[in-house]
């Protein structure tokens, strides 16, 4: 169960550090990701920049949480992941219902809206924090060799799955 915390953490970490830095990157990158949380109007216009703040926040939270080597550091990024992937998922099925048609803002300048497809994505990274924090209650000794090959793996699905968007889109029939 060790090596599936460390994939765990890796891909979380890819993830969520790939989505912050896409946000914070410029003034323009934050102006465009507050823009598309005021297009979602899941929140009144006095929450916008809070919303923002408090998601870009969570996101550093994980990032943080995730590289320190202390399985109570892990347990937490696991549960902030999971918490704030809980949040963001109620909130892009509120967008879909509604048939409005919001960009993804998740990883920077796509125009790709909003879709059932993002909350497939929210829901396999939430799965994947859930069962980081499940492993990371079992303790167990760690091969390195193979703690650097999970590593790897769950860096290169973390990438994969920034790319969701075009994925979908290539695995999509028109």
């Amino acid at each position: 169960m060790q090596y599936v915390e460390v994939a765990s953490r890796l891909l979380l970490f890819t993830v969520f550090a790939l989505a912050l830095a896409s946000k914070v990157a410029s003034r323009g990158a934050w102006i465009r990701f507050v823009e598309s949380v005021r297009s979602m109007a899941v929140v009144g216009d006095p929450l916008i920049t809070p919303a923002a703040v408090a998601a870009v926040l969570a996101e550093a939270g994980v990032v943080v949480l995730a590289v320190i080597p202390l399985r109570q550091a892990g347990a937490a990024a696991f549960t902030l992941a999971a918490l704030l992937l809980g949040c963001l998922t109620v909130a892009v099925v509120m967008v879909i219902r509604r048939g409005a048609t919001v960009p993804c803002r998740c990883f920077g300048t796509s125009e790709t809206p909003l879709s059932v497809a993002h909350v497939v994505r929210n829901l396999i990274l939430a799965a994947a924090a859930l069962l980081g924090l499940a492993a990371s209650a079992v303790s167990g000794s760690f091969d390195p060799v193979f703690t650097v090959i999970v590593a790897i793996f769950g860096a290169l699905l973390g990438l994969l799955l920034t790319r969701w968007d075009d994925l979908v889109s290539l695995l999509s029939t028109t």
